[in-house]
């Protein structure tokens, strides 16, 4: 049987694609881990980004893990997925063109620039969080069935 994994190309092809991430970071008080969909950025080769507010419950367990696990996955057939784990390397005051372009990503030209300006205010609140991926997962249900 064929390997249902991706490979480097495959998985790199993927995450430049628009999806919504789900990050999960672990809680130093023992309550669980926390999972949260969210908007993010990648280019191939580099590290993982998103943001967020700097005062959220959220940032407070990444600071304090230091590391998160993230996971893009396609909702349709041939379902996919690719798991990427990885220690925080960086955080920075959010690039407002970056977040622009997420906004447009993720919402289309129109409503991205309406979405953008009207939040303007609190996006140049937040904080982007860099990940360096360490350990990659992948999976590829289409390849169960064209191997």
């Amino acid at each position: 049987m064929m390997s249902t994994r991706m490979t480097t190309d495959e998985r790199e092809s993927f995450l430049g694609g628009t999806h919504i991430g789900v990050l999960s970071v672990a809680d130093a008080g023992g309550a669980g881990p926390m999972a949260v969909p969210i908007w993010y950025g990648y280019e191939p080769g580099g590290e993982l980004t998103f943001a967020t507010s700097p005062d959220s419950r959220k940032m407070a367990q990444i600071r304090a893990a230091g590391r998160v696990t993230f996971t893009v996955q396609q909702e349709e057939m041939p379902y996919k997925y690719v798991t990427i784990e990885g220690p925080v390397v960086g955080y920075e005051p959010v690039d407002l063109q970056e977040y622009r372009r997420w906004s447009i990503r993720y919402l289309g030209d129109e409503a991205g620039e309406r979405f953008f300006t009207s939040a303007e205010g609190f996006i140049r609140s937040m904080q982007t969080v860099r990940v360096r991926p360490e350990r990659w997962l992948t999976y590829d249900w289409g390849k169960e069935f064209t191997g």
